[in-house]
C-alpha cells in the first residue's frame, strides 16, 4: 500500500492513471498527452507497474499499457476506513479547537498580573467505583500517575500525600520533551472523604504562572461515587494565559480517564 501511495504522489503518474483508466495507451500517446518526454513517460510507467498498477502490453513494436483497478480498490478500500476513523474521533479535533479558541478569549482578557484571580471552577462525576477505592486513585502515587496525565503526556512524578502538610506535586512531560511542574502541599487529607490541596503552576524558570487552590469531596451514592472537586485560581501571570484557558478541558479529559482507569479496575 505504502508503494501505491508513493507511485500514485507523484502529479504526472497520477495524470497517467487518470488517462489510462480511459482506455489503454502506448508510451507515445501517454507522452503526447501529458507533454512529458518519452523516456520520462517510461519511467513513470516503470514505476507504476512496479507498484501493480498498470500492466504493459508488448502488441509486436508497441507496448501498450492499461491500469489495473485491484490495487486502487485497495487504497479506496484504506481510503474509507482512514475517514471513517477521522469522523469518529471528530471530538478530539473540537477539543483542540476549542483549546485554540479559549487560548484566544484568555488572551484578550490577561491584561495585567493577577488577572483571572479569583475564578472558580466545579467539576462533578458519579463514578462507577466504591468510594474507598477512588480514594486510593488520588492518593497513591502509582493509582494516581494511571490517570491524570492529559492526553500525549506522560507523567514522571506525581504525588497528593493525604496527610496536613503533604506533599502535592505533578511533573510530566510532552512529547517534545518539554517540562510541566506543579508544587505544593495538602491542607485537609479526612479519608476517604475529603482532600484539600493547593498546586502552583510553574514556569520554565521555577517561577509561579498561577496557584490552584482544590477541594475535593467523595460521597457514596446509589451505585458507586460522586467527586466534586472544586477550584480557584490565585497568583496569575500574564504567562498564565495557556494553562488557564485548558483548565475545563483538561480536568474533564482527566476526569474522564478516571472514570475509565476505574471502570478498567473493577473488571
Amino acid at each position: 500500500m505504502d508503494e501505491i501511495a508513493a507511485a500514485l504522489g507523484d502529479g504526472a503518474r497520477w495524470r497517467i492513471v487518470e488517462l489510462l483508466a480511459e482506455r489503454p495507451r502506448s508510451v507515445g500517446e501517454l507522452a503526447e498527452l501529458t507533454g512529458l518526454r518519452q523516456p520520462q513517460t517510461t519511467k513513470h510507467l516503470q514505476t507504476l507497474a512496479r507498484a501493480g498498477l498498470v500492466t504493459v502490453f508488448p502488441l509486436g513494436q508497441r507496448r501498450v499499457y492499461a491500469v489495473e483497478s485491484g490495487p486502487l480498490t485497495g487504497l479506496e478500500r484504506r481510503l474509507r476506513q482512514l475517514v471513517e476513523t477521522i469522523e469518529a474521533n471528530a471530538d478530539e479535533r473540537d477539543v483542540v479547537e476549542r483549546y485554540r479558541a479559549a487560548i484566544d478569549a484568555e488572551s484578550a482578557v490577561a491584561d495585567h498580573d493577577r488577572w483571572a484571580d479569583g475564578r472558580t471552577f466545579t467539576f462533578d462525576r458519579v463514578l462507577d467505583a466504591p468510594r474507598e477505592g477512588v480514594w486510593r486513585h488520588w492518593v497513591d502515587a502509582n493509582l494516581l500517575g494511571s490517570w491524570l496525565a492529559p492526553p500525549s503526556m506522560t507523567i514522571t512524578e506525581c504525588a497528593l500525600e493525604p496527610i496536613p502538610g503533604g506533599r502535592a506535586v505533578l511533573d510530566y512531560r510532552d512529547p517534545e520533551g518539554r517540562r510541566y511542574r506543579s508544587t505544593g502541599k495538602v491542607s485537609t487529607a479526612t479519608e476517604p472523604e475529603r482532600l484539600v490541596f493547593d498546586l502552583s503552576v510553574l514556569d520554565a524558570a521555577g517561577a509561579v504562572s498561577f496557584t490552584g487552590h482544590y477541594d475535593l469531596t467523595l460521597d457514596s451514592v446509589q451505585g458507586g461515587t460522586r467527586l466534586r472537586l472544586g477550584l480557584t485560581i490565585t497568583e496569575t501571570s500574564l504567562e498564565a494565559v495557556p494553562y488557564i484557558a485548558g483548565i475545563g478541558t483538561g480536568w474533564g479529559q482527566v476526569l474522564d480517564n478516571l472514570a475509565d482507569t476505574l471502570g478498567t479496575a473493577k473488571k
